[in-house]
């Protein structure tokens, strides 16, 4: 491991971050909040810490970057933007203890959306923006960002790509890993601007609409309203925000296939076509469950059901409905869909699907073995065999993540917090998903949580964020060994 290495790229990815706060700073001053001063002295703070870190340890070639060494790179990375995006919470948010700030900061790194506010409109704007900025920021990632942004870093590019890309099957869309880059951030940029007109043009004010676009493509949830998205009320925001969420939890690979003259890319991909079609289906299931005991229009059944699903399956985690006063079945549903999520290669959390679908083909193909012990056969995805490192990878996946939920969900409640809000707000924050039930619920928040709590559910987003493998392998010991 070359720690001087590590520490130097760390150094540019903080010395980075701290340049990308000038962009709030801007807004701050022209809101003309009280936030200007907080996010100046953030700035500064970690724009020298950058500058040291860099310049301390200097003299490295940055070549030839490790597995090891991306994985120590990423992890302290976002540990780093994590502690230095707290900061104006902590300066800009009058009591707030440096626990919340660094929840708060890391929930909108890794796009969660778990939140400690228990006013959110009485918070400055400016660090509203600043709130839905590091969303957007964290949503594509920024050491993606980076590898656009800085050209040094194309050298070692594809281990840090591959350390943070949350994909079992990292998509490299063009040659160079810095190409691939650009390309993901122009189509994220895209559907941001493209959002941001949308809701402008059903009226929302260009603040807002900003700052929910910056949220909703990370599908990281962060509203700057206390009932989030029920506040508007309104059928066509609830359908752009369905539509983008919807966009955002696919593989962002095929949408820049689809941008190059491929309509029907997405449906033809095998995960493209099971996200659409698990989601239509968990949609239709929920909605006639919620039909004639919770709304009396099928429209509005619909309607609410629809967005609830959207939002948890994609792990946005937008409200337009307390889902905790609905039935059962259609409680238990939006709990499975907290940890199914998204697609793999988009912004959204959870499992993924392709995970899922992979787990349902190796158990069938475990039970055809049963049947037919002398036959060989292979995993297919959409015609393609799937090798079994990747299936030996995905399930290692599977039982650590499974894992990791139950040990979460014990030490939490060993805090003396409620068998559902335990189990949920673990389920919520390991699959970045922002709100659970119970204490944590779509009209609470994670304020009430203990401090110890809280930094154990900060683990749990970040190995939720980083894929558990990027984070859960630097408790190996081997990993530190030459």
């Amino acid at each position: 491991m070359r720690w001087r290495l590590i520490m130097h790229v760390v150094g540019w990815l903080t010395l980075f971050f701290g340049l990308t706060m000038a962009i709030s700073l801007a807004v701050c001053l022209l809101l003309k909040d009280n936030s200007g001063l907080p996010m100046l002295i953030s700035l500064v703070i970690t724009v020298m810490f950058g500058t040291v870190m860099t310049l301390g340890f200097s003299g490295v070639e940055i070549a030839d970057i490790r597995q090891r060494e991306g994985m120590a790179i990423v992890f302290f990375g976002w540990t780093t933007m994590g502690l230095f995006g707290a900061l104006p919470f902590y300066f800009g948010s009058e009591g707030l203890s440096f626990t919340d700030a660094f929840f708060e900061s890391v929930s909108g790194f890794t796009t969660t959306g778990s939140s400690i506010f228990t006013d959110i409109e009485a918070q400055s704007s400016g660090l509203l923006f600043w709130r839905s900025f590091i969303q957007w920021l964290g949503g594509m990632g920024i050491i993606v960002l980076s590898l656009a942004v800085l050209p040094f870093l194309k050298l070692g590019g594809m281990q840090l790509y591959k350390a943070e890309v949350p994909s079992p099957l990292p998509d490299k869309l063009r040659p160079r890993i810095r190409e691939t880059a650009v390309t993901l951030w122009k189509v994220y940029i895209l559907f941001t601007i493209l959002q941001v007109l949308l809701l402008l043009a059903g009226g929302m004010n260009l603040y807002d609409s900003v700052c929910h676009a910056f949220t909703t493509m990370p599908t990281g949830g962060f509203s700057t309203r206390n009932l989030s998205i029920a506040h508007y009320n309104s059928v066509y925001f609830d359908t752009v925000f369905m539509v983008f969420m919807v966009m955002a939890g696919i593989n962002f690979s095929l949408h820049y296939q689809m941008l190059r003259g491929k309509p029907l890319v997405i449906w033809r991909d095998a995960e493209g076509r099971f996200f659409l079609l698990l989601t239509v289906a968990l949609v239709l299931l929920v909605g006639f469950n919620v039909y004639g005991e919770v709304y009396q229009t099928l429209s509005d059944a619909l309607r609410f059901g629809a967005f609830q699903v959207v939002s948890i399956l994609t792990t946005t985690g937008y409200a337009s409905a307390d889902y905790e006063s609905w039935p059962a079945m259609s409680q238990l549903i939006l709990l499975m869909c907290m940890f199914v999520g998204a697609s793999a290669g988009s912004t959204g959390g959870g499992i993924k699907c392709l995970r899922i679908m992979l787990l349902v083909k190796y158990c069938y193909r475990e039970l055809f073995s049963m049947v037919h012990p002398i036959s060989v056969t292979h995993i297919k995805i959409g015609g393609s065999p799937v090798s079994e490192d990747i299936v030996r990878s995905v399930m290692g996946f599977l039982a650590l993540y499974v894992g990791l939920f139950a040990l979460a969900s014990i030490l939490l409640a060993a805090l003396n917090v409620d068998f559902v809000t335990a189990l949920t707000a673990v389920a919520a924050c390991i699959g970045n998903i922002g709100p659970g039930f119970g204490l944590v619920g779509p009209t609470e928040n994670f304020a009430g949580i203990p401090v110890l709590g809280k930094w154990l559910l900060i683990w749990c987003m970040l190995l939720g964020r980083l894929e558990i493998y990027t984070v859960i392998i630097l408790l190996v010991p081997e990993f530190w060994r030459k």
